[in-house]
């Protein structure tokens, strides 16, 4: 049956990051085959025989042998699928923009949890929203306060003709049109707002004040303790070398400039801890920063 095929590509899609057929928003004459039909039968049947339980269908995905394949990409594999169309590998790519930010502000400990309510309007640059909105009266963006900053990326207040940048920076639709299936990029602004937006600048603090907190009293176990926190590992050697080598260099940069410690610590609506020595908490907030900005901080692997 078309609707059953059709939602269970859809969330393979979700968990895999590509469809059993590719071209999920056409599965017509025009659209492309199925890389593993019978697998796609299947699955359909087993969608209805279960009552249409989306998490009985996720779980099957999840807790399948292909799905728990590690993502590591070999040589010849690559040569032979490089799309790995034939699933010899686990699934590997980048998340897309609201995850990457309710991430980073769960990870700080910053995100608010509340589920429904009207939508919010978090940090946005200055100027965008007003060139594309002047003259119909509704042409001036004020950002919210305190919670509101923080919700889900799903309560991020959208308008059609101006998407959040941020978002798009990591390929979000304008939603004029049902977007199935998003592209996915590599580019430098993407880097670039992960070191500068304010949510991104914000949530470092935050994560660089539970380091200090709760990572313990020596310099290795706090880095550990944020390492852990965003990326469910502990840091191999050589990772914990470049990450107090980072601490390192911040903190005699920061030292030897004090507005600059203030600057930086200013940003965002939420404030900084005052009991913590400020030149420390910044030279942590530029680890924490360069940890949210890791290939794997973004990647699922």
């Amino acid at each position: 049956p078309l609707t059953s095929r059709v939602t269970v590509n859809r969330f393979w899609q979700q968990v895999f990051g590509s469809g059993l057929v590719k071209t999920s928003e056409d599965f017509g004459a025009q659209g492309a085959l199925p890389s593993h039909p019978e697998l796609l039968d299947w699955l359909a049947l087993e969608f209805i025989r279960s009552g249409w339980d989306v998490k009985h269908l996720m779980k099957l995905m999840v807790t399948s042998a292909t799905y728990r394949q590690s993502s590591a990409i070999t040589v010849r594999g690559s040569q032979l699928d490089p799309e790995n169309r034939l699933l010899w590998r686990g699934p590997r790519f980048r998340l897309m923009g609201e995850f990457i930010r309710d991430q980073s502000l769960a990870t700080s400990g910053l995100l608010v949890e509340k589920v429904g309510g009207p939508s919010v309007k978090p940090y946005h640059p200055p100027g965008i929203y007003e060139q594309i909105t002047a003259g119909n009266g509704y042409n001036i963006y004020v950002p919210g306060k305190g919670d509101e900053l923080h919700r889900r990326s799903l309560y991020t207040y959208w308008k059609r003709s101006v998407p959040h940048p941020a978002m798009l920076l990591f390929d979000a639709p304008f939603r004029e049109t049902c977007t199935l299936r998003r592209p996915r990029t590599n580019t430098p602004l993407q880097a670039l707002n992960l070191l500068n937006d304010p949510t991104y600048v914000e949530a470092a603090r935050f994560l660089a004040q539970r380091m200090m907190k709760k990572g313990g009293s020596s310099l290795d176990s706090r880095l550990t303790h944020g390492f852990r926190l965003l990326l469910s590992r502990q840091p191999k050697p050589q990772e914990l070398a470049v990450l107090r080598s980072g601490y390192e260099r911040a903190s005699k940069g920061f030292k030897a400039d004090p507005e600059a410690v203030k600057t930086f610590l200013a940003v965002g609506d939420a404030k900084a801890d005052t009991t913590l020595d400020a030149t420390e908490l910044a030279a942590f907030t530029m680890v924490a920063s360069t940890l949210f900005n890791l290939d794997e901080a973004v990647t699922k692997p």
